[in-house]
This record gives C-alpha cells, sequence and structure tokens, in this order.
C-alpha cells in the first residue's frame, strides 16, 4: 500500500528535536533521553480490561463512584513548585473513570496540562497513557475505574547533579525532571476491591519565574 505524507509528521519531529535540546542540557546522562527522542509511537503499557462478566456479575454491587469534593476531571493545579506539580500530574495520569466521561474527554482534559508553549509541549506522549479507544469501549463495558496514590516525588540525580554542574542551563525553557512513584488501584463491576500496582515515571514540567508550573511531556522510562 502506498504511504501517504503527513503534513503535521514535520513539525512532531522538530518539536521533539528542539524538546530534547533542552531536556539534554539538564538531564545528558539520562539514557532514556535518546529513546524519547526515536520513540516509535508504540503505545506504553495500557491498563488492563477486566476479564469478561460472569453471568452472576450483574448482581453484584457496583465499584464505588469517584471521591466527593475533587473534579471527575483532572485539573492542573495552579502551585510554581515542579515537585508539587509533577506529582498532581503523575496522579492524573495514573486515574480515569470509564463510568463518568469519554476517552477523548479525558485526553482532552490531559493535554489542557500542557505548557501553551507549543515547541516545547509533547501532547503525543501523554496521548500514549490514556487507554485507547478500542480498550476504552471494553474498560467501559465494564464499569472501570482506576485512582491514584502518590507516595513521593523528586528529581533524578542526573538532574540535579546536571544543575550543580551548571545553574545557568535551565534558564533557557525552565523545564524540569521529576520522578514520581505511587501506586494505582483498579476496580469494575464485580470486583469493586479490584486490584493494585505500584507506578512510577518520570515528567517533564516546565515552571517558568512568575507562571504556574505546567507539564511538557511524559518520559518514555524512569530516571532514578
Amino acid at each position: 500500500m502506498a504511504q501517504h505524507s503527513n503534513p503535521g509528521g514535520a513539525s512532531r519531529v522538530r518539536r521533539r528535536a528542539l524538546l530534547g535540546t533542552v531536556v539534554l542540557v539538564v538531564l545528558v546522562a539520562l539514557g532514556s533521553l535518546a529513546a524519547y527522542l526515536t520513540r516509535d509511537g508504540r503505545r506504553s503499557s495500557e491498563p488492563p480490561a477486566p476479564p469478561p462478566s460472569s453471568p452472576t456479575a450483574s448482581s453484584s454491587p457496583s465499584p464505588p463512584g469517584p471521591l466527593t469534593g475533587t473534579p471527575v476531571l483532572p485539573v492542573p493545579p495552579k502551585t510554581h513548585d515542579p515537585i508539587a506539580f509533577g506529582k498532581a500530574a503523575a496522579a492524573a495520569l495514573w486515574s480515569y473513570d470509564t463510568r463518568a466521561y469519554s476517552q477523548t474527554e479525558l485526553r482532552t482534559a490531559l493535554r489542557g496540562w500542557l505548557t501553551a508553549e507549543a515547541k516545547y509541549a509533547d501532547p503525543d506522549s501523554v496521548d500514549r497513557v490514556v487507554p485507547s479507544p478500542v480498550l476504552w469501549k471494553e474498560m467501559a463495558a465494564n464499569g472501570q475505574f482506576a485512582t491514584a496514590e502518590v507516595s513521593e516525588g523528586h528529581f533524578p540525580d542526573a538532574f540535579t547533579q546536571a544543575l550543580q554542574e551548571d545553574p545557568g542551563a535551565i534558564t533557557q525553557a525552565y523545564v524540569y525532571a521529576v520522578t514520581v512513584s505511587g501506586k494505582q488501584s483498579i476496580a469494575w463491576k464485580g470486583a469493586p476491591a479490584g486490584g493494585a500496582e505500584s507506578r512510577s515515571t518520570t515528567l517533564a514540567v516546565q515552571c517558568r519565574p512568575g507562571h504556574p508550573c505546567t507539564l511538557v511531556g511524559v518520559m518514555p522510562s524512569v530516571a532514578p
């Protein structure tokens, strides 16, 4: 089959290359950077779909709803602390509720966390965290949802070392690397207790002086 040109492909490549240049200044020691610049678009691991409902599942109690007092869709916090923002962003990326909104609505909400500076923002890396439309439909049929619990966040060692060696390097784009660890709990109809697993991720966060922090992208591997 003939390949068709992608008008947006070149701009995405340029954006990734520029983002890579900025992050390279402060993450030169991270081997994951090369993968970030050359990733082939493969979707990262998605939340597992629950097993098919048994014939008696309809009589089982439904899982509890979202926690009260919190917004249904994730809203970015107004903070100037890159670690605090990174922890909030990780919690948002690890959470979803197929009973409350669509896959498109969640993807749009998460894109709202991205920096408005298009030359740095990497929406593709955020999209890959969201379950695909096909998987979302399967999950929604079972009323699946996930909640997140963040245990800690920190600057990776390589990032800290790079800043110590060249404190002025970050002043071009004010992009920080933040590694967050925690737990994701998943439940669905017939299994209100669900299951939980440990999660870790490294995010690129932009915190310009005088402006609230925003998300730049999700790194493809975790930096310690």
